[in-house]
């Protein structure tokens, strides 16, 4: 990430200027994997809920589990990128598990709201703390490991401003699905599931990918005092 004073720095050195940032629709696209990587990782949910719905427990868990190895081996033979697909897997497939030895299809959710659970405290922990779980990954998936963005007090707000969103949001469309885990509702916790799962994370996503390129932006363009 490119900062004004970095700019002021290394004038005229178009050697050593940073890469620009890939554009808003390329960042969103590679973190969600695109419209595949999106349809994708729904799939197994969506055969574990119907297949739940119109049978038993344990087909459902070995249908949902089918269709996931599945679309890994086919990316894997096709030769394109995998990550989305293990990462479903994973998760499908501890739930899996779980259910598969209680005998309870609503165990099925369980690690995927203890994970969120999890994640959107350790954000609202990293914001209190001042450094934001936003902009590490942020350093990590876009800028390359780079890591000026410390150095911008404005920056460091608005990562902290960011970072308390996405704990917000987390935790309250995990509070739905919990409390539908307790209640015992398997079917809506199911859909609950699909519904909160992929949109308020691309939401998300997207503010937070225009919000961070707008300040970045805005702090190349700033002069130094006195320039």
């Amino acid at each position: 990430m490119t900062t004004g004073q970095d700019r002021a720095a290394q004038p005229e050195t178009g050697s050593q200027d940073e890469e620009p940032l890939p554009t808003i629709a390329e960042q969103m696209a590679d973190q969600l994997g695109g419209w595949r990587g999106l349809v994708e990782s729904s799939i197994p949910v969506v055969v574990f809920v119907f297949a739940n719905i119109i049978g038993e427990l344990r087909p459902a868990v070995i249908a949902s589990i089918s269709v996931a190895l599945l679309i890994a081996g086919l990316r894997l033979a096709q030769r394109r990128p995998i990550r989305h697909a293990v990462n479903g897997l994973f998760g499908v497939g501890v739930g899996a598990a779980i259910a598969w030895r209680t005998g309870d299809e609503r165990d099925f959710y369980l690690p995927g709201i203890l994970y969120g659970i999890g994640y959107g405290v350790a954000l609202l922990i990293s914001a209190a703390i001042r450094q934001p779980l936003v902009g590490w990954i942020w350093s990590v998936l876009v800028a390359k490991g780079r890591s000026e963005w410390r150095d911008e007090p404005k920056l460091v707000r608005v990562f902290t401003q960011l970072t308390v969103l996405w704990g917000v949001v987390w935790l309250a469309k995990v509070g739905v699905q919990a409390g539908l885990y307790l209640a015992h509702q398997d079917t809506a916790l199911g859909v609950a599931r699909l519904v909160l799962g992929y949109p308020p994370y691309a939401l998300l996503l997207l503010i937070t990918v225009w919000t961070v390129r707008r300040v970045t932006r805005e702090s190349q363009q700033t002069p130094l005092p006195g320039a």
